[in-house]
Parts: structure tokens; sequence; C-alpha cells
């Protein structure tokens, strides 16, 4: 574990001891970053003593996080992260691009990104006695806190919207957490996840509000840092990372990695960081295109339902992963969402919907310009489609129907070629 010296607010730069605050700025209700000792990490590790480690998870990373190693050794908590990055050279040639990465987060445990904050929450409740965890979601984030939970026997509560889709709901319930449907949406359901929190003294775990989720979802910046910058030569152009966002809190937190490396000294430049939003859920693009700071709420209706949020809860931090590393948003209509779900499938990546809005994302970025052919880019697919079948049924068409006889399939053969 890194000691970790305390809190910023993102807004209005006021400083706090780990102890004095638990979720948000007091002054302001700005989010929280949480300050490592850095010269204090440079001094202690170098480089390879992190990528000489043997962990095959998120915890290969704990000199960098500000929790205490949770234990769970052999179950699904020590998991968490380390997911496969592809290169998939067929999209890359049917793109024109020379360098393409994927990275796959739908292999995490509960098969999405949210495993990574969930598995850092559950530490960092562990460590301060924190006996009931609880969330709001619309099935990912809530998942992955149930099965992170269930993993070392931890109580998890979890608020969703009576919308969110079925097969989510069976993993909450599956897992053996506490499920409450609301009569609302994911912002209804947030609100009364932090009353409940106060009223009983659980420990909330909603993203944009705790400051260890984005600690959790930093990891996958470090393995970006580890399993792609590293290997790309100092010449060569920055790292372009295209990631869907709802909240705001997992760009914002990949941001966060990539500036604690910055920090430490083991990073040069900045990645360029570019958030996808669907057309149907895009409050935080809208700031970003209106050159603003500001988040106003929308009326959120998009297919892809992780990132379906009226008002982003880390709106703030996610327009800055773009304006402070060069990166961009970008909105993509839902049939180009639903198309990129089919366009990823051939290479062997079933995304759900929210994931394959980064690649529709892409092929827009590529389209206006802001992509060159020799410009390395790195997407990433934030969660399996099976978490949303309804939605992958319609990127494909259904399979024919034949009857059970040789006669039969020749002749279907024979109209399909």
């Amino acid at each position: 574990m890194t000691e970790f010296v305390g809190y910023r607010c993102s807004l209005c730069q006021k400083e706090y001891l780990p102890g004095e605050v638990t979720y948000t700025c007091p002054a302001d209700g700005g989010n929280l970053d949480v300050v490592l000792d850095y010269p204090a990490i440079q001094k202690k590790y170098r480089i390879e003593d992190i990528t000489s480690r043997t962990d095959a998870s998120l915890w290969r990373y704990l000199p960098l996080l500000p929790v205490a190693d949770p234990g769970g050794e052999g179950t699904p908590l020590r998991m968490a992260g380390w997911t496969p990055t592809y290169k998939p050279e067929r999209l890359a040639k049917k793109l024109g691009l020379q360098h393409l990465w994927v990275k796959d987060e739908g292999r995490n445990p509960t098969a999405s990104f949210k495993d990574r904050a969930s598995a850092v929450v559950i530490a960092r409740a562990r460590q301060i006695g924190a006996e009931v965890v609880v969330t709001a979601s619309t099935g990912n984030a809530g998942a992955a806190l149930a099965g992170m939970a269930a993993a070392i026997g931890h109580k998890a509560v979890i608020f969703a919207p009576k919308t969110a889709p079925q097969a989510k709901v069976a993993q909450l319930l599956v897992y053996g957490a506490q499920v409450i449907l609301v009569d609302g949406n994911y912002d209804s359901a947030f609100d009364l996840t932090i009353q409940a929190a106060e009223e009983f003294g659980w420990y909330c775990r909603n993203t944009g509000y705790n400051p260890f989720t984005a600690e959790g979802k930093k990891t996958a910046a470090l393995e970006i840092w580890e399993n792609v910058i590293l290997g790309v030569p100092p010449s060569a152009k920055a790292l372009n990372i295209f990631v869907s966002v709802g909240d705001g809190n997992i760009i914002s937190g990949i941001h966060k990695g990539f500036k604690d490396l910055v920090a430490i000294g083991w990073l040069e430049s900045m990645p360029h960081i570019f958030g996808i939003q669907s057309e149907l859920s895009a409050a935080v693009a809208n700031a970003y295109f209106d050159k603003t700071e500001v988040i106003r709420p929308v009326q959120a209706t998009t297919i892809a339902d992780s990132i379906s949020v009226d008002l982003p809860r880390d709106g703030v931090r996610a327009v800055r992963a773009a304006t402070q590393t060069g990166g961009a948003y970008i909105t993509v209509p839902d049939d180009e969402i639903i198309a990129a779900i089919a366009e990823l499938g051939p290479v062997g990546i079933f995304a759900e919907p929210a994931g394959a809005a980064a690649w529709a994302g892409l092929k827009r970025a590529i389209a206006g310009g802001a992509i060159s052919p020799d410009d390395p880019v790195l997407v990433l697919n934030t969660g399996s489609g099976l978490k949303d079948i309804r939605a992958a049924m319609q990127a494909i068409q259904a399979a024919p129907v034949i009857e059970p006889t040789m006669a039969a399939l020749k002749k279907h053969l024979a109209s399909a070629s």
C-alpha cells in the first residue's frame, strides 16, 4: 500500500487529510482527487519493480494505490483487471490504421470495467471497517460490486432503475446482493443511495461521489502504460485512447492514472483521451462543445444503458480528461453504436452498446480527420455483449431455421451463397 497524503477538490483545489472527508468536498461538492506521496513512490520504486510483479490483476499496482491489500487470494476479487489488449489487424486494415489496439474489459470477473472500481472500494471498505457497501447502478457497477463483495463475503446493497436490462439484474441477484429496483432513472437511484448511506451508515460506492472509484479505474491507464506505451519508441506519436462516457468516472479515472505516472516521472507525454457519448446522452460532450465545465442535465434515452445518464456526477473531470490531454469529445447516433457491435464481433470481441460506442467514435474521428493512418490508437471495450443480448440481436440477422435434412441444408447453402 502507498500511504496517501489526502484529497484535493477538483473544483476549489482545497486539500483535506485522509480522515477529514469521505466523499465530496464539503465546501462546494466537488469531486475529490486522491493525492499520493509521489516523491516517496519515486524514491522507493523503479519502473521495473512494477513491471516485474507477477500479479495478473490490478493488484500488481498496489504500490500506486491508496488501499491496503484486501486479501481474498484465490477469489474473483484478485482477478479484476489485467484484461487482454488485442491487436486486431483486420480491423486496423479496414480503417487504414497502422497501429490499433482494443482493450477488452469484458474479460473482467463480472464482465465489465466496473470491477476495477468495485475491487478497490471493497478494499477500502475492509480497511475502514464498513460492513455494508451500497451503490446505484444501471447494472454494471452493481454487478461489479455484488461480485467483488460476494467473493469475500461482504454485504452489498444495489439500487437500480427498474428499466435496467434483465441480464444485469439477474447477475446482481445471483451474486446474492440485496437488490432494490427504483421506479425512476439512474439519477433517482443515485440520490436515494446517498440518502440511504447517510441514514443507515452504509459505505457508498457511487461513481462520481466516492473518490476511490477513480483510483480503481485508473488501473486501466496503468495497464495501458505498461502493455502499450512502454513498448512504443519515444519518437512515436502519442497514443490516442477512445473510451465511452456516461457519468464520467471511467474517463476521469483513466486520466488520473496517467497524471499519477507523470507525477512520479514514469511517463513523459500524456496520451490524447477521446470521450465518446451517444447523441441521446451527451451532457459531458455538450459542455465540451460549449467550451465550458458547466454540466447541464439532459434527458438520456440511448440504448447504451451503461452510459445513459441525465446528469453526469463526474462531468467536470470528464471534460478535463479531453481538454487537458489534447483529446476531444465525439457523439455518435445509436444506430452506429449497434452497427459497431457487429463490426467488433467478427474479430472475437463481443461488446455491449457502451463499449461499442467507443469504436463508433473512432470511426467518426477518422472520417473527420482527427485521426491519421499513422496515429497509434487504443479503443476500450468497457463491457461484454452478454450484458445486453437484446441490443446484440439488433446488430445481426437472426439465424435461419431449416428442416433437419441434407436437402434442406443444401437448399439453404445455395441460397446463402
